[in-house]
């Protein structure tokens, strides 16, 4: 069995764009701080599940809506 690890993107910044919503606004919604929403957009941080269930409740989406796993192909680190 093929255990590799993959990526997780999310769509966040498109949807916030969408509702003219400001990292501040979000970030105040879900009780984190802007930094925190900042370095979601930029996929430098992935969120825990609870976080993810309470974004995609936010955005009134399904988490596979927001955030999208794909596996690394052979050669990606």
């Amino acid at each position: 069995m093929d255990i590799s690890k993959g990526t997780l993107q999310n769509n966040l910044f498109l949807l916030r764009a969408e509702r003219k919503w400001t990292q501040k606004y979000v970030a105040e919604q879900l009780d984190v701080t802007r930094q925190t929403i900042n370095s979601l957009e930029s996929n430098k941080y992935n969120p825990s599940l609870m976080l993810a269930f309470e974004i995609a409740q936010l955005f009134e989406k399904r988490i596979d809506e927001i955030f999208i796993y794909g596996k690394k192909g052979k050669g990606e680190a």
